[in-house]
């Protein structure tokens, strides 16, 4: 069960119009008027329209759409880069909005880091010297902030490459350096706009590793844009997906998948190799047997199919943390990786 404590970040009934008058547009739009609609009669542009996510704690929060959806638009309203029309941003229990302009550049200084799509860097400065930015910006001594900022160089695995200016840098080096210059400010926050978008698929997938390892260990609270639904699954704990600037779908990657809730979201993920999106968990019964081989409840459908047939393709007890917490039938796991219609599947995965 989330309790309030979990809750890292809180986003409440936030619209964002773009005109000459936004503020009487909220209504309208909560009227039921449309986007197209709002251009045509009024000529101002409706970005987000009431979006409400709680973001938990120590989790990677995935928010995807295509383009247009609002996804940049939303994570610019975490750190105020761009104001809203009407709503709140709660950052453990205190609303960003109602920050003064001092207490504004505390948060963006130490609480909230940003890793862009474009990289961002300063051309005429080092590996070393973008990395220790940051902390240069906190009020960190040169020697210091250079010091500390080594320990992340050298994390993302471009120890040696100190000197260099990012010019001389791959887009994928150049990227870490990125990162590595957020995570030198040790913020409890990463706010990261398409991060590895503009990258080569090998690369990206490369910095999906390298963020998921780092995760493993920092257990930041990481707010991930992205347009790609197979990257969104790889490393997000839950997703939410947006369509013209309003929440259509959020929940596990799992939830997603098995219950998209309309076909904007079922086209989304038809293309995508359920069995190994999916894991156990998710087509468990939840009625544990006694015999049977161990499969831990987070093994991908694709492994634990593989795993039956070398065996005696009876079900198999699924484990979680050594404890049996349910059963799984090769029947199951087929049926889920058939692409049902939207809204079907079970929801047993926690």
């Amino acid at each position: 069960m989330v309790t309030v404590s979990d809750i890292k970040v809180s986003i409440k009934n936030l619209y964002k119009i773009f005109g000459a008058d936004p503020k009487p547009m909220v209504a309208k739009v909560e009227g039921g008027m449309s986007k197209a609609e709002l251009l045509e009669k009024h000529g101002h542009v409706l970005g987000l329209k009431d979006v409400n996510i709680d973001i938990k704690a120590r989790e990677i929060q995935v928010i995807m759409g295509l383009s247009g959806s609002g996804k940049s638009t939303l994570i610019r309203h975490i750190n105020r880069l761009i104001e809203p029309t009407a709503g709140e941003i709660v950052v453990d229990g205190q609303n960003v909005l109602d920050m003064s302009e001092d207490e504004l550049l505390e948060f963006r200084r130490f609480r909230a880091s940003m890793v862009f799509q474009k990289f961002g860097l300063l051309p005429h400065r080092t590996v070393a010297q973008n990395a220790a930015y940051g902390l240069t910006i906190q009020g960190s001594d040169k020697n210091e902030a250079l010091e500390r900022s080594q320990r992340w160089i050298d994390r993302v695995g471009l120890s040696g490459f100190e000197n260099h200016y990012p010019a001389q840098l791959s887009g994928g080096m150049q990227q870490r350096v990125g990162l590595a210059r957020a995570l030198a400010t040790d913020a409890e926050i990463l706010l990261m706009d398409e991060a590895f978008s503009a990258l080569d698929p090998l690369i990206r997938t490369d910095m999906q590793d390298v963020l998921l390892g780092l995760q493993e260990e920092l257990h930041k609270t990481i707010i991930f844009i992205t347009h790609d639904l197979d990257e969104a699954l790889r490393i997000g704990d839950n997703i939410v997906i947006l369509r013209d600037g309003a929440v259509i779908q959020k929940g596990s990657p799992q939830d997603i998948v098995l219950n998209p809730a309309d076909d904007y979201v079922s086209d989304f993920i038809k293309d995508i190799n359920r069995a190994r999106v999916l894991e156990v968990g998710s087509v468990m019964d939840t009625k544990a047997i006694k015999t049977g081989i161990k499969i831990d409840v987070e093994t991908p459908i694709e492994e634990a199919m593989q795993l039956m047939l070398e065996k005696d393709k009876k079900p198999a007890r699924v484990v979680k943390d050594d404890k049996v917490v349910g059963s799984v039938t090769i029947d199951a796991m087929i049926k889920a990786i058939a692409r049902p219609k939207h809204g079907s599947g079970n929801k047993n995965y926690k």
